[in-house]
């Protein structure tokens, strides 16, 4: 059996481990929605599945007329979702190992411009060929000042700029950012306050402090549940998730950190610099 939940603990559900499919997603609202390259999905039959408490609580952002994405209201948090006979789960939220090989990367196409695919999966422009469904598109918002890279969440209530490029960007697998982001890791990017802008929707935005943790927050969209930027007064320092981002942020991300902790389903398989923790210079 696999337990899944959301960040703040208010969503669970229980699986039996037999998943019968696993797919990257790279379309533009899994990216908004997740924050990260990509978003992970395993599929299993709905009599394996059964919800073991919060799922009254589950709020839908509808993405498009295909389709809705469920999330926690309080953490922002992707959550598993039944359609027909199918249950539909983030794999970022699985806390148990997931015996299943990765199946296929869908909608390439609309791959982020700064991550780069080194696994030997199938790969598919939109969706793979034996599913027939509409196409995902998510409009991109430009920003206001010139030259700028602008981020926004999924409905586009929420969006931001920055100058310049990231002072850093990199990929953190930490059980925190996993459930948080729903995915297979979080992508962040880092910029000084100066630089970062609000352009709207700052009032829809809302936060939710894991409080065993002395830093560890989310920050997203109310309405859709997309992290967004959160600025730490403290350090100087605005953190934006890379899957949020519109344009090209002019800068590629330099590390995987805290592998110690990473998805047993996960394999890196590109030649970034690996760190088991924080990177002492970061």
């Amino acid at each position: 059996m696999n337990k899944g939940t959301c960040l703040c603990g208010d969503i669970t559900w229980e699986v039996e481990d037999e998943f019968s499919m696993m797919i990257n997603c790279h379309c533009s609202i899994c990216r908004k929605v997740h924050g990260s390259a990509y978003g992970t999905f395993v599929t299993t039959a709905a009599d394996r599945f059964r919800w073991t408490s919060g799922n009254d609580r589950i709020r839908f952002y509808e993405s498009s007329k295909h389709g809705r994405r469920p999330f926690c209201p309080r953490c922002g948090s992707c959550v598993a979702e039944i359609m027909g006979e199918i249950a539909y789960m983030p794999a970022g939220n699985l806390e148990g190992d997931i015996d299943h090989p990765l199946d296929n990367h869908i909608f390439t196409d609309s791959r982020a411009c700064w991550f780069e695919i080194t696994d030997d999966a199938q790969q598919h422009g939109a969706y793979s060929p034996t599913y027939d469904g509409a196409p995902i598109v998510r409009p991109i918002l430009e920003p206001e000042t010139e030259g700028a890279t602008g981020g926004s969440c999924a409905c586009g209530k929420v969006a931001y700029e920055f100058d310049g490029p990231p002072d850093r960007m990199g990929y953190c697998h930490c059980s925190r950012c996993r459930k948080a982001r729903s995915a297979a890791f979080s992508t962040q990017a880092f910029v000084a306050t100066g630089k970062f802008r609000w352009i709207k929707g700052q009032d829809n935005v809302t936060d939710f402090k894991l409080p065993e943790s002395q830093y560890f927050i989310t920050t997203f969209c109310r309405d859709c549940g997309s992290p967004v930027a959160k600025a730490f007064e403290d350090f100087d320092m605005v953190m934006l998730p890379a899957g949020s981002l519109d344009q090209d942020p002019g800068l590629r991300p330099e590390a995987h950190i805290y592998v110690a902790s990473k998805a047993s389903w996960l394999d890196i398989t590109d030649d970034l610099p690996q760190f088991e923790e924080m990177p002492p210079d970061w």
